[in-house]
C-alpha cells in the first residue's frame, strides 16, 4: 500500500474530485434531474475511486500492461469534455435550484478533471524515458 500517494498533489485531487463528483451526484439526485445528468456524476465517482485504489494499492506496478497514467489522462480528457455539455445544460436548464448547484458543482469537477490531466501529463514528460527490458544484439 503506498501510505503517501492520499496526501501527495495527485492523490488529494483525486480525493477532491471524487467528492465533489459525489456531492454533484446528490445534488442531481435530490432534484429529480434528467437520467445524463445523475449517470455522469454517478459514473465520474466510480471511476475516479478506481482510479484512487489503483494507485494507493499500487495495482498499476502489477498490472503494467497498461499504461495507466496515461489512461488516467484519457479518463480526465473525456470527463471533462463530457461534464462542459451535460453541465451547462443543466446550468441553462436550472429546472430547479437542485440542477442548477449539481450544474454549478460540475463545472467545478471539469476543472478539477482538467488540472488532474495537467498534473498527470506533467509527471509524464518530465519523468523521461521509460527503460527498455531488451538487450542490444
Amino acid at each position: 500500500v503506498n501510505r503517501d500517494f492520499p496526501s501527495s498533489p495527485r492523490g488529494a485531487l483525486k480525493i477532491a474530485r471524487a467528492l465533489v463528483a459525489l456531492v454533484t451526484f446528490l445534488c442531481f439526485l435530490c432534484s429529480r434531474s434528467r437520467g445524463a445528468y445523475t449517470a455522469l456524476a454517478a459514473l465520474e465517482v466510480v471511476i475516479t475511486v478506481l482510479f484512487f485504489l489503483l494507485y494507493l494499492l499500487k495495482l498499476d506496478k502489477k498490472l503494467s500492461w497498461l499504461f495507466w497514467p496515461l489512461a488516467d489522462i484519457f479518463n480526465s480528457v473525456i470527463s471533462a469534455l463530457f461534464l462542459l455539455v451535460v453541465c451547462l445544460f443543466a446550468v441553462i436548464i436550472k429546472t430547479n435550484n437542485g440542477t442548477l448547484a449539481g450544474g454549478v458543482l460540475g463545472l467545478v469537477l471539469l476543472v478539477l478533471c482538467v488540472a488532474d490531466a495537467v498534473l498527470l501529463f506533467q509527471k509524464i514528460s518530465l519523468d523521461g524515458p521509460r527503460e527498455r527490458t531488451t538487450t542490444a544484439k
